[in-house]
């Protein structure tokens, strides 16, 4: 691992410290990757994901081929959002991942606000 992925991590440890997702009201996890990113509504009581969107879901792939891009991070917030709204879930709290927030972190954030979650 490079130093810049070990900074991400430490960063990433430090805002979790303060962040816990609930059935209530669970974390939505962000990671990043080149070519994709991954979204996740997470209960750390139980430690369970509750939903998951990628750029690699089957529903992302209907609408969109590639996912390394702010055009597609923004539709994967929509689908997460709108998964999370079918099943009841409306308030979050927000997990950058020790990600700055801004480009495809910010969108897939804005699009899940946008979609009806509130945090």
């Amino acid at each position: 691992m490079d130093k810049k992925e070990l900074a991400r991590q430490k960063r990433h440890r430090r805002v979790r410290k303060r962040i816990f997702g609930t059935p209530d009201c669970p974390r939505l996890n962000v990671h990043r990757s080149l070519k994709n990113i991954y979204l996740g509504l997470i209960d750390d009581s139980s430690s369970r994901t509750i939903v998951f969107m990628s750029t690699l879901s089957p529903a992302f792939r209907e609408k969109l081929k590639y996912g390394g891009n702010i055009k597609a991070a923004g539709l994967a917030g929509e689908l997460l959002a709108k998964e999370a709204l079918a099943r009841g879930i409306t308030t979050i709290v927000f997990d950058r991942g020790g990600y700055l927030y801004h480009g495809r972190v910010k969108a897939a954030a804005e699009a899940a606000r946008k979609s009806g979650l509130k945090f």
